[in-house]
């Protein structure tokens, strides 16, 4: 389940751009398609590459329309936190991650052995990208690679992702005509990209092939140690719930915040499970504001805004992840009324006037436009916990 455009694209663009042999070659896009790839097979074979295994990759390749359409007209992300981990955490997910977990437990013990991630982890991604395998994806991934690079939106990023692909090809980890997967590149269990399938790709079932969209063991494997990658810290937590005092200065909330679990807890926030970590660095997330559910994120949770942007997301994920190492549901509270999508644009563009950086007028409530809600609440002498309410817009 791709929620924006890639997943992995926040983590792999900058590194997507540097890899290019020269500028010019990271930009070329548009024109005659054909010339195009004529270009894409000379830049392979000047890498190192065959020219059969370019033939190969790129002889039949098409633009693909659709793929342009969705890229065009991506969703945008609104769903309020509780509304959206009711929906995605659901009883089957909770089942079957605790069965694959059972039954790739050889697996997820010789990960956690080598990547220091643990296997709730995984699972949780595994579950919300492709439902443990199922929902994988099926534009050709050749074509979405070779029609978003062609395309002059961001070449910088899917050229070089076309060349991997290639790579793959020659490795005969990739069938140009029969692989499958999202719209945008992605490939397999967890959806990652080529370039990071051939730099963290492991072999997990021995049969020396990495296949993603196959072999659950090799999906694994390759997730711990591109997580380990994006920085994970090994034996530390990532997410916790917590209690939080109705007293407590709410303006201290926020990523962009931190103090040790031992401040937090002398400031009277208390696990809901578990031990505060006292010497760690932690945030106090609250979603949905003061009266909702309360989190402290400790560094590891950073590693899930590698993976996907999306606050909701990002933190859906992590309470997954959670839940699958043990953690009792959330304690949903009674949040404040939220902003519907009129509203919501409503105050982003009242915030921009005043001056605030909100970046796009999108009605999504993404961290520039938290920011700006809990600064504002400050001002006006309102609870500053970052959740924008019919109450802020009307004083505003």
């Amino acid at each position: 389940m791709t929620l924006r455009f890639s997943p992995k694209i926040a983590a792999t663009a900058l590194a997507g751009f540097w890899l290019a042999t020269a500028p010019a070659q990271a930009q070329q896009c548009g024109g005659d398609f054909r010339q195009f790839l004529a270009g894409v097979k000379q830049e392979a074979i000047a890498k190192g590459l065959s020219a059969n295994a370019a033939d190969q990759t790129l002889a039949g390749a098409q633009v693909d329309r659709k793929v342009l359409s969705r890229d065009r007209a991506q969703g945008v992300f609104k769903m309020t936190f509780l509304d959206f981990s009711k929906r995605v955490i659901s009883g089957y997910r909770m089942k079957n991650g605790a069965a694959n977990m059972k039954k790739y437990a050889s697996v997820f013990q010789r990960t956690e052995s080598e990547y220091g991630v643990p296997a709730p982890v995984i699972t949780a991604f595994w579950a919300l990208e492709t439902d443990f395998g199922a929902v994988q994806g099926d534009f050709n991934t050749v074509n979405a690679l070779a029609t978003l690079a062609h395309d002059c939106r961001r070449p910088e990023l899917f050229r070089p992702q076309l060349i991997a692909a290639i790579e793959m090809v020659q490795h005969g980890d990739l069938d140009p005509r029969s692989t499958t997967g999202a719209w945008a590149g992605e490939i397999g269990m967890v959806q990652m990209l080529p370039e990071d399938i051939i730099k963290f790709g492991r072999d997990g079932d021995g049969d020396g092939h990495v296949k993603l969209k196959e072999s659950a063991a090799d999906a694994i494997l390759t997730a711990g140690a591109f997580i380990q990658h994006l920085g994970w810290r090994r034996g530390e937590p990532w997410l916790q719930e917590v209690k939080v005092p109705q007293n407590l200065n709410w303006a201290e909330s926020g990523l962009d915040k931190t103090k040790t679990g031992a401040q937090w807890a002398a400031l009277g926030v208390q696990p809901r499970w578990g031990q505060i970590s006292g010497n760690l660095p932690a945030s106090l997330l609250l979603p949905q504001g003061r009266k909702g559910p309360a989190f402290l994120a400790y560094p590891n949770y950073s590693i899930y805004l590698e993976w996907n942007q999306s606050f909701v997301y990002t933190t859906t994920a992590a309470y997954f992840a959670t839940r699958l190492a043990g953690a009792p549901v959330y304690t949903e509270g009674n949040p404040d009324l939220g902003l519907d999508d009129a509203q919501m644009k409503q105050l982003q563009s009242k915030l921009s006037s005043m001056g605030y950086d909100v970046g796009k007028i999108d009605g999504i409530l993404g961290s520039g436009t938290r920011n700006a809600v809990q600064q504002v609440q400050q001002k006006l002498g309102m609870p500053a916990d970052a959740w924008p309410t019919p109450e802020l817009l009307r004083r505003l």
